[in-house]
């Protein structure tokens, strides 16, 4: 039985500063058994401005966080899901939210850009535009690995079932979901939401949450957690640095599907 893990972090602007926080969390997390480990959005970096996240914007297979994260699964003989790093384009004003699968290796083996973008305005007078500095993916990711089929989402993505179940209907058996949800959003919604996706496609959920102060004036809610295919929290932190980990039972997610086959039970939209 393989265990998984999700990485919380309080990421900062400065790039060298999270990635030798992300690696030590990355060798607690693996030293504790865990096969694959997922870092939260934003891992590499929470930038003070727009124009900072696009300095540090990479081409796509070459850069120090690209690196990085193939050394760390390399060196630690894990499966690891980096997050999200900003990506260029063609647009030269804007970057892909790209969230990387490397194998123990250290090859890649999957990308996923950010579909949806969090362009909101809370009650609380919170502001966001992601789309002013991102440009939104198109396609959704299914990969296979010895865990079974994962299906890659980020963040606001969780506030759109019918990307799980796109996701579900290319073989998906858990997702992983690193995110960097807001407090007020993630008080009132965050549990919920993963819990939920779960629930409706009997799938795990590893949920690598950003929880903590941020020098760009950010907080965000943390509660990094894995759920289970019956919608169980298995393990979660509240705030601070840490990781989560917990066992990936396929045998028990097998039953549940055969028991209580709700997949199979679809009738619209397929």
């Amino acid at each position: 039985m393989s265990k998984i893990a999700a990485i919380q972090m309080a990421s900062g602007p400065q790039v060298s500063a999270n990635l030798n926080e992300a690696a030590r969390l990355i060798a607690n997390a693996a030293a504790a058994g865990a096969s694959l480990v997922v870092l939260p959005e934003n891992f590499a970096i929470m930038p003070m401005k727009d124009a900072d996240r696009l300095t540090a914007a990479e081409t796509d297979g070459k850069g120090p966080m690209q690196d990085f994260l193939s050394n760390q699964a390399r060196v630690h003989g894990i499966w690891l899901v980096g997050g999200t790093i900003p990506m260029q384009t063609k647009h030269s004003g804007k970057v892909r939210a790209a969230c990387l699968l490397f194998d123990t290796r250290g090859e890649r083996v999957a990308r996923y850009d950010k579909i949806h973008l969090f362009d909101v305005r809370l009650e609380s007078g919170e502001q966001y535009n992601e789309s002013a500095a991102i440009e939104p993916g198109t396609d959704v990711m299914v990969a296979a690995t010895p865990f079974g089929k994962l299906g890659l989402a980020v963040c606001y993505d969780l506030r759109f079932p019918e990307l799980f179940r796109r996701l579900l209907d290319a073989g998906a058996e858990l997702f992983v979901v690193p995110s960097a949800f807001t407090v007020r959003t993630g008080r009132a919604h965050w549990e919920v939401l993963v819990r939920s996706r779960a629930v409706e496609n009997l799938a795990y959920v590893v949920a690598a949450a950003q929880g903590g102060y941020h020098l760009n004036g950010r907080e965000t809610y943390g509660d990094s957690m894995i759920v289970n295919p019956w919608g169980e929290v298995v393990d979660r932190l509240a705030r601070g640095s840490g990781f989560v980990i917990a066992d990936l039972d396929r045998t028990m997610q097998a039953r549940i599907r055969n028991n209580f086959p709700t997949i199979r039970h679809r009738r619209i939209g397929t």
